[in-house]
């Protein structure tokens, strides 16, 4: 596995694992827990060493899967987690992001992933209640307490972005990115690439969509958040069929996945951009890790820069609330 560098000079391997998936949001888990454990620590051995969390998965159970995991190799991974909700009875009830909760999360975090520092932690969303400058400084304490090593952002814009690295350096930013979701490229992007920050795409397979294994006939369990997004409702699905048979297309030319290419264009688009699909099953840690080995030319990355111009998406990808919390 090849390695890339984001913002203040953090080493990761060049393909992550959103361990998200493994204890909500996709349905139930057709694993165990001793099977997720084991994928976690297989991905470690095949060489992806980027592990993502936050202590709102669940809540709180896919922090102590992944320290569970990986207290036994701690000293081989990097580890994200994120804070910035206020949790009650289980349930999130808004962000909160004042500093006396980045404190608490921190050492409640720390606690649930059997370590003495956390490598990466991210707010999870702006708190528009909270000045950015308040929650830099926080995590700016954490840091100089030896319990973060650095700090990130996620869903916030550029402005945003500039303000919180003025007070303590931006790491990275993570936000949705994919070949059907192209947001960050006018203004996020470019605010990186000035400022040296590095960015994580998280949903980098559009939710499983852009592996060609979802389509109109695809039925979601009970628990996937993906009946609640607009873009995955049948007619949606049906109009952005068409992006996916075009990917498609390419990787069968290649002796690659849809998913691979789909990553592979990722990779493509800067040195600094790090992936993080997430899996449940060992096989798609490989099949995503290999997409590292694809080569894409100029011309099969400019004519996928372009798709989404030629084949507009249909469908917003979180609904009005979700939405309501992006980019602020």
């Amino acid at each position: 596995m090849h390695t890339r560098t984001l913002g203040q000079g953090l080493q990761v391997s060049a393909i992550g694992l959103g361990a998200m998936g493994m204890s909500q949001s996709y349905g139930p888990n057709p694993g165990s827990r001793e099977d997720m454990i084991g994928v976690l620590r297989g991905a470690v051995e095949r060489g992806v060493t980027f592990i993502d969390t936050a202590e709102v998965y669940g809540p709180y159970v896919n922090e102590e899967l992944v320290g569970e995991a990986l207290e036994p190799i701690r000293d081989q991974v990097v580890i994200a987690t994120k804070f910035g909700w206020n949790i009650v009875d289980g349930t999130m009830q808004g962000t909160d992001s004042r500093p006396e909760q980045i404190r608490r999360v921190a050492d409640a975090s720390l606690t649930r992933l059997r370590t003495d520092v956390i490598d990466l932690f991210y707010q999870h969303r702006v708190d528009p209640a909270i000045p950015i400058e308040d929650v830099a400084g926080a995590v700016a304490e954490l840091v100089q307490a030896g319990k973060v090593r650095h700090f990130g952002l996620s869903e916030a814009g550029a402005a945003t972005i500039r303000r919180a690295h003025a007070v303590h350096p931006v790491t990275a930013v993570q936000s949705e990115y994919s070949l059907w979701t192209r947001d960050p490229e006018p203004e996020v992007l470019p605010t990186l690439a000035e400022l040296g920050i590095g960015f994580v795409p998280f949903s980098p397979l559009g939710k499983g969509f852009l592996t060609g294994t979802v389509d109109t006939s695809t039925t979601f369990t009970e628990g996937d958040i993906r009946a609640r997004v607009p873009r995955f409702t049948t007619e949606n699905l049906a109009a952005n069929q068409a992006v996916v048979e075009h990917v498609r297309e390419l990787a069968t030319s290649k002796g690659a996945s849809p998913g691979q290419i789909a990553l592979a264009w990722l990779l493509a688009q800067r040195p600094w951009i790090v992936p993080i699909p997430g899996t449940r099953r060992i096989e798609r840690v490989e099949e995503n890790a290999a997409a590292t080995a694809v080569a894409l030319s100029a011309d099969e990355v400019a004519d996928l820069d372009t798709l989404t111009q030629r084949i507009p998406i249909a469908g917003n990808r979180y609904n009005e609330a979700g939405m309501a919390m992006v980019g602020l």
